[in-house]
């Protein structure tokens, strides 16, 4: 297939020339956007209208939240976020996950430019905060998590985004002290047979530009869904008008099958595919492959008896293949470890599976119960550009097993008062595969240094997770709740493999590194009146044996310690007028290392969010304002797998405005300009400029100076 990309080649340095990547669902993407717009019919605008109103919160009666660009999230239950992925939102996300994620009070992200940040929740990330699609977990390959599982899940090709709050569900698989994330895709229905199409086309400033298409067909027994999006961003200018490298190019395709012989049954079967490229200025490296590979199938059966309310079953295999290096998308460097070029092919590939049952073994008690089980190898190769890695074999170097049980129970004691319980018991098992090669495979970890062959082989037997939790709806309408959870998490392959005391000669952290136990109590409520809302979540957390990142030069080591952690999110929004609505949220996050005496690193800092919304007939408009703190709760040379602290940051406030026009049932416009005055400023958790680049490497990256973007999404 022709490609033609963003990034300078390392042949044209010196006179740079720019190639963009069409994918094959870029061109779908496209034209099948187009005709939305001339397209008109009183079915279509019975949908479109159906829609919106499904849409409509009760406390802005006829106002359409579908109308307006999303600047921020509020709790849609005590302890679940519920949100439609698919909404326009403020400041524009890049292609992938994370920056959605941010727009809900409480998530931040570790960034490291234009594209591909690692999202953080209440100051906890990666394995501690599990991201699903579709049920499904895709695990990143890179050792410094350079494609974490954020980076290969596109938002706007999904329905549904639901984000649970802390350890207060065991049904989504092991090890979410922080909470789960999950991307669903909703099967489709059909009373008879007929079309949808939805797309959306984006262009913006540094040469962005979207195309999205989400095509669904079907009759009441069957129904096809196919859904693609390319995403392409050019390296961004700060705002002190300093060129960032962060371009980025990137595409999707899935289609589903799905058979439904009645009103109770589904059996689906689902297939995907996704690849791309990103620079990275922050890296020493930047990634020329992004390719995943997916297939799935699940089968749902509801109203099997009086007291089997429901039961499903599925299996996956969801694999990603990513390669990273230094000379396709910059300048390979003359001197150094990597002189003249070095490339990583790392591989990792995901398999499992989850059947569950829910059952109603009386009134007012509804139990879920199950079990799951995944299994993840990770393979690696290397190569130069003069001997491709894609000549060599692949060499496995580990390899991670978990099985989980679980049952959950609810029951609604009055019907004002619901008790909700989980237990879930897990076995994780670890494998490593130590070679007496060193070499870049692997990016670091053991660095190919030989352990005793006993040492190769870990498993943890019985690890509880479980929580109890109370709700309760006042007379005032009111909703308040008291949650205790408790959480054990075995290491994952960036805490047990990446390190450099991975190996036995250096440490053996893959040997002697505990299980993480968190144990945390969350408290909330949510307040509702006549044109106002407001809602509240706290949590405080005792963590014993949190796993820890210690950096000294370009090694890192891992150890256990134990620390606590509290914070919380506030929001609420006031209906000023049928027209107008003004919106809040903050969130704050405090950790404290107990063994070290100092605060945990990664800490984001205390972030608040003002937003003010207009919305009349076809017209919209909105401004939100950004205010984040500065953070001095810093511990430097300390971190995760990603990055570290590089000291205090300062605190900054960025204006972003925004308004729309639907010019009929299919074709809605929107504009808006992010960072308004081009302020320069940079996010608290960020990696360093990377030397290559010619950036400092003591200074964080900056991000994107003002942003004008024009948007129309379509319906038909």
């Amino acid at each position: 297939m022709p490609t033609y990309s963003v990034f300078p080649r390392a042949a044209a340095a010196r006179a740079p020339q720019f190639r963009f990547r069409w994918s094959p669902c870029a061109l779908v993407c496209v034209l099948a956007g187009l005709p939305a717009i001339g397209i008109s019919s009183a079915a279509v605008a019975a949908n479109a209208n159906a829609s919106d109103t499904a849409q409509a919160t009760p406390d802005a009666p006829g106002r359409a939240l579908g109308e307006v660009v999303v600047t921020a999230v509020h709790d849609h239950s005590p302890v679940q976020v519920v949100a439609d992925p698919k909404q326009p939102r403020q400041p524009i996300p890049a292609s992938d996950a994370a920056d959605y994620l941010k727009t809900i009070p409480g998530f931040s992200a570790v960034r490291s430019g234009g594209s591909n940040s690692d999202p953080v929740f209440r100051g906890q990330f990666g394995s501690r905060l599990p991201l699903l699609t579709n049920g499904t977990n895709l695990i990143g390959a890179c050792p410094a998590r350079m494609d974490a599982p954020s980076s290969y899940i596109s938002p706007e090709t999904y329905d549904q985004l639901t984000v649970v709050k802390g350890p207060q569900t065991v049904v989504w698989g092991p090890g979410a002290s922080a909470g789960v994330v999950r991307f669903d895709r909703l099967p489709p229905e059909f009373t008879e047979p007929g079309a949808r199409l939805s797309a959306s086309l984006l262009g913006a400033s540094g040469g962005r530009n979207d195309q999205t298409v989400d095509l669904e067909a079907g009759n009441a027994q069957v129904y096809l869904r196919a859904t693609a999006n390319h995403s392409h961003g050019q390296d961004y200018k700060d705002g002190n008008g300093r060129r960032v490298p962060s371009g980025w190019d990137k595409w999707n395709t899935d289609v589903a099958v799905g058979f439904t012989p009645d009103a109770h049954t589904l059996l689906e079967l689902s297939a995907g595919a996704g690849d791309g490229e990103a620079r990275y200025g922050g890296r020493s490296m930047d990634g020329t492959q992004f390719r995943r590979d997916s297939w799935g199938l699940r089968f749902e059966k509801q109203h099997l008896t009086p007291w089997l309310a429901k039961l499903e079953a599925q299996v996956y295999r969801n694999q990603a293949d990513h390669v990273m290096d230094n000379y396709t998308l910059r300048t390979a460097p003359t001197t150094g470890m990597m002189a003249g070029g070095m490339a990583s092919n790392v591989r990792r590939t995901t398999t499992g599976g989850r059947v569950a049952a829910t059952l109603l073994p009386a009134d007012g008690w509804q139990l879920v119960t199950g079990f799951d089980a995944q299994r993840s190898p990770h393979d690696k190769r290397s190569g130069t550009p003069s001997l491709s890695y894609d000549t060599q074999a692949w060499t496995r170097d580990a390899k991670f097993a978990n099985w989980g049980w679980f049952a959950e129970l609810g029951w609604q004691a009055s019907e004002r008062t619901r008790w909700v319980g989980g237990l879930r018991l897990d076995q994780s098992e670890a494998w490593r595969y130590p070679t007496s090669s060193s070499g870049m495979g692997g990016m670091g970890g053991m660095g190919g240094m030989a352990a005793a062959t006993a040492d190769n082989d870990r498993d943890r037997s019985a690890m509880p997770s479980g929580f109890v939790r109370w709700e309760q709806q006042l007379a005032s309408g009111a909703t308040v709740y008291a949650g205790l959870g408790h959480v054990q998490r075995f290491p994952d392959y960036w805490e047990l493999i990446s390190p450099s005391n991975s190996a036995a000669t250096a440490g053996n952290a893959f040997a002697s590194l505990k299980p993480e136990r968190t144990t945390q109590l969350d408290v909330g409520g949510q307040w509702k009146g006549e044109g106002w809302q407001a809602w509240a979540s706290g949590y405080a957390a005792v963590v014993q044996d949190y796993i820890l990142f210690d950096y000294v030069g370009m090694a890192s080591n891992v150890r256990n310690v134990d620390a606590r952690r509290a914070g919380l999110e506030l929001g609420g929004s006031r209906q000023l007028s049928t027209a107008w609505a003004a919106q809040a949220t903050l969130a704050g996050t405090w950790a404290q290392n107990r063994s070290d005496g100092r605060p945990l690193p990664q800490t984001p800092p205390v972030e608040l969010r003002l937003g003010l919304d207009y919305a009349q007939g076809p017209w919209t408009a909105g401004a939100l304002w950004r205010l984040v703190a500065a953070q001095h709760r810093v511990a430097q040379g300390q971190g995760n797998v990603v990055g570290q602290d590089l000291g205090a940051s300062a605190g900054f406030g960025v204006l972003s405005l925004n308004t729309s026009y639907r010019v009929n049932p299919q074709l809605k416009l929107l504009l808006g300009v992010d960072n308004l005055f081009d302020k320069a400023y940079a996010e608290h958790l960020n990696l360093a400029g990377n030397a290559g680049f010619g950036l400092p490497g003591n200074t964080r990256i900056n991000e994107t100076g003002r942003t004008w973007w024009l948007r129309a999404d379509m319906k038909f």
